[in-house]
């Protein structure tokens, strides 16, 4: 497993799971899945207060509590401010959201808290309030944001003092606007469209880790693209490429991603132990140029 550094998490590895989908999972399921992530050299997890309207952290909570020593291996993310169609960055539904993930997961404090998607009406001033009290209780180690973009962080940060190290995106290699708006600069064409304000560029300037969300989806939950008879072309080049280093096609898919030098954390929440195996394959895998490339036209994209 490739391990990254990410905030002052020195050791965080390039594969997540992402627990959405463990919600309705019985004991044996949820055992067998988490035994594989650790089998496998996964040691962060990532939640969100939503998913499974709580039931996900309460079984991830369980878990722990039958595995004793597991919390001290392991990083634990969760995310907030998604709530009753609306979105909410008040200090008071912040430190209420937080006051609930810590109990349904049975733990003291999360090493990463995330902002789930912008809220528009959010007041800076009240988020660094909200944030000051969670982290000198020792409640929050960490802070960070998903679906934002750059000018977004910075609005934040003109009050809020703790470093934002993440921010979790869509992108995989059919939603791979986050490089294609870069590769067609200057262009009169719909790929030079940029949806994330630069976010590429200025996560790696600003030491910001891009977390991956449906790394293997094509559209808004579209589907899967592995196997997926819209998908030819990609398919094929995914088997091709992934026999050269023993990947299965999924395999090939994470390990196009890890191969970017933004060194972004890729986010699986599959909940097949098998097929969990085969994306942690991938952070042992360094794609050549040639082959990224080869992938990325595959997908259908363009080079202007």
């Amino acid at each position: 497993m490739k391990y990254l550094n990410i905030g002052t998490a020195p050791a965080a590895s390039a594969v997540s799971l992402g627990c959405m989908r463990m919600a309705g999972l019985d004991e044996k399921r949820v055992d067998a899945i988490m035994d594989c992530a650790l089998e496998n050299g996964i040691n962060f997890f990532d939640h969100a207060d939503i998913y499974g309207g709580g039931q996900s952290e309460v079984l991830f909570g369980e878990y722990l509590k039958r595995h004793a020593g597991v919390r001290d291996k392991i990083i634990i993310q969760t995310k907030c401010a998604i709530r009753n169609g609306q979105y909410d960055f008040s200090k008071e539904h912040i430190l209420s959201a937080v006051e609930g993930s810590l109990k349904r997961l049975g733990v003291d404090c999360v090493d990463f808290l995330l902002l789930h998607r912008p809220d528009t009406l959010m007041e800076p001033e009240e988020v660094a309030e909200a944030f000051d009290e969670l982290e000198s209780a020792g409640k929050v180690r960490q802070f960070g944001v998903s679906n934002h973009n750059a000018m977004q962080i910075e609005l934040l940060k003109t009050a809020v003092r703790q470093p934002l190290k993440v921010n979790q995106l869509q992108f995989s290699v059919t939603e791979a606007g986050m490089v294609t708006s870069g590769m067609n600069v200057n262009m009169k064409n719909a790929d030079s469209v940029m949806h994330d304000g630069g976010f590429l560029e200025y996560s790696r300037i600003r030491k910001i880790t891009i977390q991956t969300w449906s790394p293997f989806q094509h559209g808004f939950f579209g589907g899967n693209f592995v196997d997926n008879k819209d998908f030819p072309e990609l398919n094929a080049k995914l088997a091709e490429i992934g026999d050269r280093y023993g990947l299965s096609k999924t395999g090939t898919a994470a390990a196009w991603i890890l191969r970017h030098p933004a060194n972004m954390q890729l986010i699986a929440g599959t909940m097949n132990p098998d097929h969990l195996s085969d994306v942690c394959k991938a952070a042992d895998v360094t794609l050549s140029r040639t082959e990224w490339y080869e992938i990325y036209r595959a997908a259908g994209h363009c080079l202007p």
